[in-house]
């Protein structure tokens, strides 16, 4: 089983960081956005970072066995909280444990429910929709998203 760890993504190489954000399999999942630079990507771990000192989130890079494979977390959304899990390709089958950690995260920082949007370029997933107190499918930026409002079961 891989070791996962998570330091803060001022922690992290903004240039590799910067890598994995402008791979084309990573931003066909994500809103239409320039490519990242290094001004901008400075800025976005800057914004991620203040995310991460706000109330209920959690925001942080993610190491699997050592190496960068992106970043995921708790963040603040419109509707509440909302789940983020960016990651190389190469992790892709990570995503399952770095759910359960993000829901882990959600119970800690006392969140009764968390909504998880994912992009039309993401199928609908059967065990989310069984997870989920409801499902709904909303418009912005021009795409199409399912999003899963899922309760967060507490940890007694």
């Amino acid at each position: 089983m891989p070791s996962f760890s998570f330091p803060t993504l001022s922690e992290i190489s903004t240039t590799a960081l910067m890598e994995i954000l402008n791979e084309d399999s990573i931003r066909s999942h994500l809103i239409d956005h320039p490519p990242f630079d290094e001004q901008s990507i400075a800025a976005w771990v800057a914004d991620k970072d203040a995310a991460d000192c706000s109330p209920g989130c959690r925001v942080r890079a993610v190491l699997i066995d050592g190496e960068l494979a992106g970043w995921m977390g708790i963040q603040p959304d419109v509707d509440g909280h909302e789940l983020a899990i960016v990651i190389t390709q190469r992790f892709w089958g990570q995503g399952i444990s770095l759910f359960r950690v993000l829901m882990q995260w959600a119970a800690e920082l006392e969140h009764k429910e968390v909504v998880f949007h994912l992009l039309d370029s993401r199928r609908e997933y059967k065990a989310l929709q069984r997870m989920a107190a409801r499902v709904t499918h909303t418009e912005w930026s021009g795409r199409r998203f399912t999003s899963y409002w899922l309760p967060v079961p507490r940890n007694d």
